[in-house]
């Protein structure tokens, strides 16, 4: 029976799986929070409970296919000394979930897999080196590098109808973005046409500012802009300030070309009404009896 291990189980990889259990496969979930186990469970994913003492051995020996979607802790990777069991069940695929942070910041220029990496210190830092570290492991892996995640219950209307936006605007800064049902279609199209060593950009069509994408928000659902706010003088915590240190632009020819993947949402204006769509089909399936 195909297996997915899902360590770190978290919004992506509860898409993902919801996605394979559609299609008959088994799934396993790390969760280091007891009170997640249930939520799990009734996702059809089996729990395995991530604390001292956790003995993942039976999951790893059961496992076809691996995910791996957790941040590094204090600079190291939580399942790195998972390793010589991992490669010792000999899993079909290895997906690792990093990000295109690990570019730096190019000043708006376009980087696509064969770009150099110069990742500032910190979280893309570490990502870099787990990377490397999971490359030279020997097992089947295949690195996908996400460009920002957005998608229902994780974009700017929440945060107009709470009235928490903030519009910063800096001058000729741009992000690529991705949708999250797009990282489960690359993902699926790897695990369909596996090539381990590759490494893929996950992103859309259209790099924009993150003030340029509220505004379209806004637009949709009527509601009144926040006042714009310069990115200079703006009061923001060190970790939103971080978020505007580095502009670039990210290329995903490579999903497109050798996966064959078409993206749902291209640009921020298709991913906008995708979650939309998703609220609304949430909100009505609330609405009626045994749904």
């Amino acid at each position: 029976m195909k297996t997915l291990l899902s360590l770190g189980h978290g919004y992506t990889a509860r898409l993902f799986a919801r996605a394979l259990i559609a299609q008959g496969w088994r799934v396993i979930g790390t969760t280091r929070d007891a009170v997640k186990v249930r939520a799990l469970e009734a996702e059809g994913v089996e729990p395995l409970l991530w604390q001292p003492g956790a003995k993942p051995e039976a999951a790893i020996a059961s496992a076809t296919h691996i995910l791996h979607s957790a941040s590094p802790i204090d600079g190291h990777d939580p399942f790195m000394h998972l390793a010589p069991l991992l490669r010792e069940a000999g899993p079909e695929w290895f997906g690792y979930l990093s990000t295109t942070g690990v570019y730096g910041d190019t000043g708006g220029a376009w980087v696509d897999e064969d770009s150099p990496l110069a990742p500032a210190r910190g979280r893309s830092a570490d990502r870099a080196a787990a990377e490397a570290a999971w490359l030279a492991s020997g097992l089947p892996l295949h690195v996908f590098r996400l460009a920002g995640i957005y998608g229902p219950g994780r974009g700017p209307f929440a945060r107009l109808r709470s009235g928490q936006a903030q519009r910063i605007v800096k001058q000729g800064q741009v992000f690529s973005r991705i949708y999250v049902e797009d990282i489960v279609r690359v993902l699926l199209a790897s695990i369909a046409r596996p090539d381990p060593g590759r490494i893929y950009n996950l992103c859309d069509d259209l790099p924009a500012g993150a003030d340029e994408v509220l505004v379209a928000a806004a637009q949709m659902i009527g509601l009144p802009l926040p006042e714009a706010l310069d990115f200079a003088t703006a009061e923001l915590s060190p970790m939103a300030r971080s978020f505007y240190a580095e502009c670039r632009r990210v290329r995903n020819d490579r999903i497109k070309a050798e996966l064959g993947v078409v993206l749902q949402c291209p640009d921020y204006h298709a991913g906008l009404r995708a979650i939309l769509a998703a609220e609304a089909a949430d909100q009505l399936s609330e609405n009626i009896p045994g749904v």
